[in-house]
This record gives C-alpha cells, sequence and structure tokens, in this order.
C-alpha cells in the first residue's frame, strides 16, 4: 500500500458491524479510537495465517452487539481487506473460514410464548 493509502472493508457478525481501514506500519490495532495493547488472537488470525501481523495498522470502528460479535465483525472484515490488497490471499483465508459471514442471530420472541421458542410449563390440572 502507498503511504496514506488504506484498505477498507465491512464485517458483520449477529448485530456487530465493523468498519475497517489497514495501513502500512508496525502491527497497532486502534478499535473505535482506542489503541489496543493486549493482543487478541481472534482478531489478529488472518494477518497472523498470511504473516503480516506485524506490517500493517488495524483501524477499526464497531457498533453493536456484545464482546464476541465484535471480534468476529472485525475479524472477517480484515480478512475481506486483504483479500482486496490481493487475491492470492483468498484461497488461504478461504480454507481457514475467514471469509464464510457468520449469519446466525437471534431469533424473535413469538406471541404466547416465553422466548423464541419455549412455551409455557403445561398443567394438567
Amino acid at each position: 500500500m502507498i503511504k496514506g493509502r488504506y484498505l477498507q472493508a465491512v464485517g458483520r457478525r449477529k448485530r456487530s458491524s465493523a468498519f475497517v481501514k489497514l495501513f502500512d506500519g508496525v502491527g497497532k490495532l486502534t478499535i473505535n479510537k482506542k489503541e489496543i495493547e493486549a493482543f487478541d488472537r481472534e482478531i489478529y488470525l488472518p494477518l497472523k495465517l498470511l504473516g503480516l501481523d506485524k506490517s500493517i495498522d488495524v483501524v477499526a470502528t464497531v457498533k453493536g452487539g456484545g464482546i464476541m460479535s465484535r471480534k468476529g465483525a472485525i475479524r472477517l472484515a480484515i480478512a475481506r481487506a486483504l483479500v482486496k490488497k490481493d487475491e492470492a490471499n483468498k484461497p488461504t483465508l478461504r480454507k481457514s473460514g475467514l471469509l464464510t459471514r457468520d449469519s446466525r442471530e437471534k431469533e424473535r420472541k413469538k406471541p404466547g410464548l416465553k422466548r423464541a421458542r419455549r412455551a409455557p410449563q403445561w398443567k394438567k390440572r
């Protein structure tokens, strides 16, 4: 990538959406304008597989969902941006399952039920 230029991609998981920009750098991770010091294997997995974890800075903006959902959204967005960078990365990331969008979401509550499928306890008398 040229200095000052970046690759961007969007990743989603459950109720989370992550907008990621990849810059040339030293491996810094910034999420919602906060620099994250702790190394998180799950988020860095696409970069680690390709050996780019020490040469690319990640700037992510994430909205919605919980912690695991946010991590999954960022990971997908990073993987998509790496495919934009070089199409040769696609088979490696696809084989590891990093380019597949996990479509599982919470099912809505139905009327007459306690939760999505949980019915009230049946009593005989």
